[in-house]
């Protein structure tokens, strides 16, 4: 019976649902990113993300703790010197799955799971991205209070339309 066990089994018995999350965790503090299905995206991110909390601080407590996790000499040194110096101001996070499509054979939901800082592609993205404010909006609220007063003519119509313009484009500066 369940009886409030709510982390996924993923159809395998205890020793063997360990190693893979040890095996699938080295391969993502290595490759920087896996390919697998979502459930185990999902299982391996609630696996992985309190070990790489652990490296943030570089103690021999720490270390002996994630290695009894990982199981892995190189993988625990990766860890520690160069994806623990990446996450040090991530107050969590640091894993992102996204979705790829359905598997040809079964049909089972893929995904790739990938650490936030190593994709170079979705940073630069962040960092060029501008909001945009749409002018058409804010300039018509200026203009509907404007035109409900009784003495407002097509001059302060236009005048307020556009220093309603002038603010939207400071602000979006």
């Amino acid at each position: 019976m369940r009886h409030n066990k709510k982390f996924n089994h993923l159809s395998r018995k205890a020793a063997h649902r360990s190693a893979m999350l040890s095996n699938m965790a080295c391969s993502l503090i290595m490759h920087k990113r896996v390919a697998t299905t979502l459930a185990k995206a999902k299982a391996l991110r609630i696996y992985v993300e309190p070990i790489l909390t652990r490296a943030k601080e570089d103690t021999t407590a720490n270390r002996r703790i994630v290695f009894s996790e990982l199981r892995q000499k190189e993988v625990v040194t990766e860890l520690f010197q160069n994806v623990a110096e990446k996450i040090a101001n991530r107050p969590g996070g640091y894993c992102r799955i996204l979705r790829t499509g359905f598997r040809l054979g079964d049909a089972a939901e893929m995904a790739i799971i990938e650490l936030v800082d190593y994709n170079e592609n979705m940073l630069k993205d962040a960092s060029t991205k501008k909001t945009r404010s749409t002018r058409r909006s804010r300039a018509k609220k200026a203009e509907a209070t404007v035109a409900e007063t009784p003495l407002a003519d097509a001059t302060e119509v236009n005048e307020v339309a556009n220093d309603a313009t002038e603010t939207t484009e400071k602000a979006a500066e």
